[in-house]
């Protein structure tokens, strides 16, 4: 089980019947706001409150790597395009659609939406 503090830490808990215990993963000092993985549970998209996204390969247990930063405009969601993990869309506050590519964080397809975007 993942979860996700305030704080900006990334905690694994590992629960075996009645014992379980705890790792801290990552560390990225900034509330985190969503925990997406892809669909072969490899890579964990972590977005921040402030609009950046961050991976974290759980196999790896390395740290999380800054992916996505909010520029103009902060991300509100992302996740990743299907089949495979290769791709990610995000949205941002301002309505603007993007497609990363998840190796280096390179955007390769926008569409702005001209509408202000929220989640509700």
């Amino acid at each position: 089980l993942y979860f996700s503090a305030q704080e900006g830490v990334l905690f694994f808990y590992h629960i075996k019947s009645l014992q379980y215990e705890v790792k801290i993963c990552a560390d990225i000092l900034q509330s985190i706001s969503s925990l997406i993985f892809s669909p072969d549970y490899t890579i964990l998209l972590l977005v921040t409150d402030q609009g950046t996204v961050y991976t974290y390969k759980p196999a790896h247990s390395g740290e999380a790597v800054k992916l996505l930063d909010a520029c103009s405009s902060c991300f509100l969601a992302a996740d990743f395009l299907t089949p495979g993990n290769k791709y990610c869309v995000s949205v941002t506050t301002s309505g603007e659609v993007q497609v990363w590519f998840l190796e280096d964080g390179t955007c390769l397809s926008k569409l702005n939406l001209d509408i202000e975007v929220r989640i509700t």
